[in-house]
């Protein structure tokens, strides 16, 4: 497999499969759990959007940077005050705003060498596009320590390429959303899912014990949209996110990882992301974001193992 940097590695991926489905009628268990989780995922959530107001103070989350990097991990309780990643709703105008997507790969390499060197207990990797590098750290549940590794404009392919930058990391658990830009650049379905699966695959074989849990694709806003390149969004149809994601589901669980449906929380009656959960149709702002923490943190007491 050829990896970031020109640098061939060869990885031989053996079976990961932990079991051998029943062939039987009876509905597996994985699949009670999953329905079951996302139904307390909906209602925690709904509960939680009524009676939240983002103006309240919320504990910020630890998040690796390279800007005191050792300082934080060495002291995983302490909060981070000088993030890589914007906490606003709408990026911020800046320096970074303009790095090339080189750039950016250099500083996630950073980022990741210092989590590796230090060691931090509970670390969680969020790996993807915009959607996790603009996650705000105020917003990430508070009782891990974070590592964002995502690009924007990113796409399967890139991610598969530069997966092996936190490959010295030990995380306790890997998280991962990625597609909306393959579809963006008019990639198929398969071809998607095929770099998905090399994703599930590499991660297994780099992080053995840590938890890999493939987040399913969002969906944009549809004709609510107001993102700049609205008219290519809306030629992809919630309709085929939808199906990728269900195919999505099925590969993490013939590949033994775990799989965490958003869908549900992020999709109105039409099957759209709600303009109230975005900045624009395609991207979250606060409130959206504060959806997704509250997904992961239940996500967590309920399917991780710590």
């Amino acid at each position: 497999m050829e990896k970031f940097g020109g640098v061939s590695r060869s990885r031989t991926h053996k079976s990961l499969l932990g079991m051998e489905m029943s062939r039987s009628k009876t509905v597996p268990v994985w699949a009670v759990l999953s329905l079951l989780t996302n139904a307390v995922l909906i209602l925690a959530v709904a509960q939680l959007l009524r009676g939240h107001n983002l103006t309240e103070s919320s504990p910020a989350s630890a998040a690796v940077t390279a800007e005191g990097t050792e300082e934080l991990i060495r002291q995983p309780t302490t909060t981070a005050t000088n993030s890589a990643k914007a906490v606003s709703d709408l990026p911020v105008a800046g320096p970074r705003h303009k790095w090339s997507y080189q750039q950016w790969v250099t500083q996630l390499g950073r980022e990741a060498e210092a989590a590796a060197a230090n060691r931090p207990p509970k670390l969680s990797v969020l790996a993807g596009d915009s959607l996790s590098m603009w996650f705000p750290t105020k917003l990430l549940p508070p009782d891990r320590i974070w590592l964002n590794q995502g690009i924007s404009g990113e796409t399967s392919v890139g991610l598969l390429k530069r997966l092996q930058l936190f490959d010295r990391t030990v995380p306790d658990t890997v998280f991962v959303m990625i597609g909306i830009n393959d579809l963006l650049r008019g990639a198929s379905d398969e071809g998607i899912l095929d770099n998905q699966r090399q994703i599930i695959r590499d991660l297994r074989w780099a992080h053995p014990k840590a938890q890999v849990v493939v987040q399913s694709i969002l969906p944009h806003s549809g004709e609510q949209a107001t993102w700049e390149n609205r008219d290519r969004l809306l030629a992809i149809p919630n309709s085929r996110i939808r199906a990728i994601n269900r195919r999505l589901q099925e590969i993490a669980t013939s590949e033994n990882v775990l799989y965490l449906d958003l869908q549900p929380l992020f999709a109105d009656a039409d099957g759209n992301l709600p303009t109230e959960l975005s900045t624009d149709g395609l991207h979250l702002n606060d409130r959206g974001y504060l959806v997704w923490r509250s997904a992961l943190q239940m996500f967590g007491q309920m399917q991780l193992k710590n």
